[in-house]
């Protein structure tokens, strides 16, 4: 493993149960890179954001964003879990978008911007909402700031909702199926806001089913199944020279 890497994943295993979701993962991301998570339903894709984010504990094996244990500390060889207040800490490094956009419904768009850096990071109000508006303005919604989740379209609930990740100044950004509950409609103007933070060099993991997206921004495509890397590439050799039966037939299945 890359000590420089900006995420470093090493034979994480994961349970529910009996269920065996994450069966020995182990992968790394440098600066600036853009890794699309594909496969199919239920291969562990979401499973794995979730752990990198410490939304849902590992078993055993080690995740580490910026250099840092994710959750948990070393003791005598053994993984102990972090206090609340530490993991928090290290979260805010992480961002993430969900399939849903997880809004507070009772807050207008630039309100919801602007919560977590005021009450996580307690900065100075009047800062942080005109950096809200930028925010707003780069996702191109200023004209909505004082709108409420319920004004405003699936689209532009998940474009606030990338803006509200982006106010943390986050060193990563997750993104779980972030198209998968929009209409077909809106999906391209969510894809443009992506495609522009990794043209800026934002370090992203992607869960994603859009094929298309996924070979124009992903500088590595990892294909998983069955909780296990199938197959990782380029996008180039990914979608063009799969070297894997599995990897094959799914891409067959859906392109």
């Amino acid at each position: 493993m890359n000590s420089e890497a900006l995420v470093r994943i090493s034979d994480v295993h994961k349970y529910f149960g009996t269920a065996h979701v994450l069966r020995g993962i182990s992968m790394e991301l440098g600066r600036g890179e853009v890794v699309c998570l594909i496969g199919p339903s239920g291969s562990g894709k979401t499973t794995l954001v979730r752990c990198i984010n410490h939304l849902e504990r590992i078993d055993s094996g080690r995740i580490y964003v910026n250099g840092s244990l994710v959750g948990y500390r070393e003791h005598k060889g053994h993984l102990v879990e972090e206090r609340d207040a530490i993991v928090a800490g290290r979260r805010q490094n992480i961002g993430m978008v969900f399939q849903r956009f997880n809004l507070f419904p009772h807050l207008t768009a630039i309100e919801n911007i602007s919560i977590g850096p005021v009450r996580v990071l307690g900065r100075d109000r009047r800062e942080v909402r005109a950096e809200a508006a930028e925010l707003l303005s780069r996702v191109g919604l200023i004209d909505k700031a004082d709108a409420y989740p319920a004004q405003l379209s699936g689209g532009q609930q998940q474009r606030v909702a990338i803006a509200r990740a982006l106010a943390m100044h986050p060193s990563l950004m997750l993104f779980d199926e972030p198209t998968s509950a929009l209409d077909p409609e809106t999906v391209g103007e969510v894809l443009d806001v992506m495609r522009r933070l990794a043209m800026g060099g934002m370090t992203m993991i992607i869960v994603t089913h859009e094929m298309g997206f996924a070979k124009e921004v992903a500088h590595r495509v990892v294909m998983m199944d069955d909780g296990l890397v199938v197959e990782e590439g380029s996008a180039e050799q990914i979608f063009g020279q799969p070297l894997q039966g599995r990897t094959k037939a799914f891409l067959n299945a859906i392109l």
